[in-house]
């Protein structure tokens, strides 16, 4: 396995900066949230493939959402938000009960395989690698534990697991990736709320369907995650959505949060220079 850490520029396919020859087309996720169901099929796939161990499974008390959220052991999350109609901020037909009551949205979360990944720039080890299809993984034997990707990642994605420190997220199950098959979560989904495939193709596709799901009726429906422009360079999942981000739970700009590290060290490279100078001269002047 080859191991590459890269920063890449906006815009460029993470893919072939990684310095692959003949890399394939950047792959990805497309999770359309308007035909999720709910039904957790995609966790209990990716749990069995990927080995990953349970995590409890405990009710909140809140919410009939039985994980809560990403982590080291839940390398997908089915979100249930469950809101009263007095909450909802806006309403769209389909959305709320026949008796009013509630609104029920489901979501399939799950690692953002970011153009821009902070993960990759902080990792000290190269345990976190990309590979030739644009996707991010940690490799297991490598990472050291130190858990500096965990507060780099703009998602709350990457987590430590317990009792043995290290990092673990979504692989884009890399092992089939590389077989040519489908990821375990796409090919579990029942309602084919998750696609797998070429990125681009994903895009045009998630497109389209965001056209349909506004002329059904659903005015708030966007794609989050699409834009290269946005503040991770564009996401390797994308998701339709039939709300507002921060109602999924997920940051409405994200950012890279190394964005600014380049301008730090300049700035610190400078100060470091100013710095030495004023020394330099101090110890001049008391010779003299």
């Amino acid at each position: 396995m080859r191991v590459v850490s890269v920063r890449v520029q906006n815009g460029q396919d993470p893919a072939l900066a990684s310095g692959y020859a003949d890399a394939p087309a950047r792959v990805g996720f497309f999770t359309d949230t308007s035909i999720c169901i709910g039904c957790k099929a995609c966790e209990v796939a990716c749990k069995e493939w990927n080995h990953v161990p349970e995590d409890g499974l405990v009710l909140t008390g809140m919410s009939y959402d039985n994980t809560q959220r990403l982590d080291a052991n839940s390398w997908r999350h089915v979100a249930f938000i469950e809101q009263p109609k007095r909450l909802a901020r806006e309403l769209t037909a389909g959305t709320v009960d026949a008796d009013g009551g509630l609104r029920w949205l489901m979501s399939s979360d799950v690692c953002k395989h970011c153009t821009h990944a902070a993960c990759l720039d902080v990792c000290p080890t190269g345990a976190l690698f990309r590979t030739q299809f644009g996707s991010v993984v940690v490799q297991a034997d490598i990472c050291n534990g130190c858990g500096y990707c965990v507060p780099a990642c703009p998602y709350g994605v990457i987590d430590q697991r317990r009792g043995d420190g290290r990092a673990w997220k979504c692989t884009l199950c890399y092992d089939r990736t590389k077989d040519g098959l489908t990821t375990a979560c796409a090919a579990a989904c029942p309602t084919e709320s998750i696609q797998y495939g070429p990125l681009d193709e994903l895009r045009e596709r998630a497109a389209k369907r965001l056209e349909t799901v506004k002329a059904d009726g659903f005015a708030g429906a966007r794609l989050y995650g699409e834009s290269p422009d946005d503040g991770v360079g564009g996401q390797g999942s994308i998701f339709l959505l039939l709300d507002e981000p921060e109602v999924y739970g997920l940051p409405p700009d994200p950012v890279v949060t190394t964005r600014d590290l380049p301008s730090m060290w300049r700035r610190v490279g400078v100060a470091g220079v100013a710095l030495a100078a004023a020394v330099g001269a101090a110890f001049v002047g008391t010779r003299r």
